[in-house]
């Protein structure tokens, strides 16, 4: 994955975790600081695709920082994500007011995070036609074509084909594709419903979905290559 993403924590021990855990999903091109007036250096000199930002920092706290980059015509419209130990109600929404894409209070769940990552990812990435062999996806107008043929896809189906498509050759979990679909609204999808989506796509994909998507045991699915 080609995505850069700034991890902004004045915990040293939070950032390796976080960037641990990054590195362990695909993601390569990581940068971390530890205080709010870095965070604003880094974000304009390195020009990153998505912010993991801690409200308590140094120099500059978290809702500045994010007020400074939302002000700012070239950086505003690069997701925030923050994280912080602070969960009462005034705080995540002082957090959102301030221009939040998404606000996850610690300790959180390592899979929620790449889930929210990922979410954010993709509708920075709207507009833009993904491409596969002859799967192309389309994610603002929410169409999917093989062959040059609409398919018909749920919302669900649409939103795994779409994930497959964007990062051929990795595998997603079982729970990774639950917590990608419910978010943490907590609604229930079940390992067993994670494997009737897939059945149904590759049905609706015919001999394209059984070449390409690919069932690894024991772990989940991916799109391409061999098992």
């Amino acid at each position: 994955m080609n995505e850069k993403i700034l991890i902004v924590d004045n915990e040293k021990d939070i950032c390796d975790l976080i960037e641990l855990n990054l590195l362990s999903n695909g993601f390569k091109d990581i940068k971390t600081v530890h205080d709010g007036k870095s965070a604003l250096e880094a974000v304009k000199e390195w020009f990153p695709d998505l912010i993991l930002l801690d409200l308590m920092l140094p120099e500059i706290d978290g809702i500045q920082v994010c007020r400074l980059l939302k002000a700012n015509e070239e950086l505003k419209n690069i997701p925030i994500i923050m994280l912080t130990a602070k969960s009462g109600e005034y705080d995540i929404v002082n957090g959102l007011e301030c221009g939040a894409d998404d606000y996850i209070t610690k300790p959180f769940s390592n899979k929620i995070l790449i889930a929210r990552i990922r979410a954010q990812l993709r509708k920075t990435n709207r507009g833009k036609t993904i491409v596969y062999k002859d799967l192309l996806i389309n994610t603002v107008t929410h169409t999917a074509k093989l062959n040059n043929k609409i398919l018909e896809l749920t919302y669900s189906e649409f939103e795994i084909l779409s994930s497959f498509a964007s990062y051929p050759e990795r595998v997603y979990t079982r729970s990774e594709l639950i917590s990608m679909l419910r978010g943490d609204d907590g609604y229930d999808i079940t390992e067993r419903a994670i494997d009737v989506q897939i059945v149904n796509i590759r049905r609706k994909l015919g001999d394209f979905g059984s070449e390409y998507i690919k069932t690894v045991r024991g772990i989940g699915y991916k799109l391409g290559g061999d098992e």
